[in-house]
């Protein structure tokens, strides 16, 4: 839908730490009336801009706050369409996770890439969580539209964003989300972490989701043979190793070559072979 000079529409005051396009957030006296703020995310998340990427891509624009929607102060976590009772006891899915050095490196290109496999090899339920970052309505409909029977993110537990990093209180809006998601009838769990393994809580999601189970296959997204090296390194720190690399860093022949040697890990290339 397109919002134009003039509209009003309703927003969600949150936070954004991109590493490639915007940072902003709520600030701390909230949002005041009459005061101008920015767009920060295409999916409706308004705050204060604190800078942008000088690449193409800039914030959305500019809007007035008008004031609160009706008398009562509302938070998103009131609407959560997930609750600790629809929580059922880990049915043993195949779980799989993919995590990048980066944003924009490849991370939703191969979780359709291995939910297409995983339907070509016989499963039919397979349920997604985009686990951090900024909530996409349209990466969701984009997995469903691949096969997902269930696609879920931030805002169906209660967040708009899993930002600002370190935040004190997201650990058990973790927890609720990967019992959620572990105890779907479903044959297998996908989770991608939005943004890159040092940012946007996914330390701390990592950590919740050690603790609840092993996962199964890891998929490292990286842009290079040496943010591969790194990010292995990282997780492996946090107790992870990846099982599989993908991304640019396998690009072209020399560079899967390289990524392989250097990291000792299987690479793929998962948009398959140029012609």
């Amino acid at each position: 839908m397109a919002v134009l000079p003039g509209d009003v529409f309703l927003a969600t005051p949150g936070h954004r730490e991109s590493t490639r396009w915007v940072v902003g957030g709520v600030p701390k006296e909230g949002l005041i009336p009459g005061k101008e703020y920015s767009i920060l995310s295409s999916c409706g998340i308004v705050g204060e801009l604190i800078g942008s990427s000088s690449q193409r891509k800039s914030p959305l624009g500019k809007v007035e706050f008008l004031g609160r929607w009706g008398s009562n102060q509302a938070n998103i976590r009131d609407f959560s369409a997930i609750n600790d009772d629809e929580a059922g006891a880990d049915k043993g899915a195949e779980l799989y996770l993919i995590v990048g050095t980066s944003a924009e490196v490849g991370k939703t290109t191969a979780g359709l890439t291995i939910l297409r496999s995983l339907l070509h090899q016989g499963y039919s339920k397979i349920a997604v969580l985009k686990a951090t970052g900024t909530s996409s309505i349209v990466e969701l409909m984009t997995y469903r539209d691949f096969g997902a029977f269930t696609t879920l993110d931030c805002v169906d537990f209660g967040l708009p964003t899993t930002y600002p990093s370190e935040r004190e209180d997201i650990a058990p809006v973790f927890d609720r989300a990967i019992r959620y998601m572990l105890g779907l009838p479903a044959q297998a769990v996908l989770i991608e972490c939005g943004g890159d393994i040092l940012g946007a809580n996914v330390p701390i999601f990592l950590e919740r989701l050690k603790k609840a189970r092993q996962v199964d296959k890891l998929v490292l997204v990286a842009p290079d043979s040496l943010a591969a090296f790194g990010g292995l390194r990282i997780l492996e720190k946090m107790g992870f190793a990846a099982d599989l690399l993908t991304g640019p860093c396998t690009d072209t022949p020399t560079l899967l070559a390289r990524t392989e040697k250097l990291c000792g890990v299987k690479a793929m290339n998962m948009l398959g072979p140029r012609p």
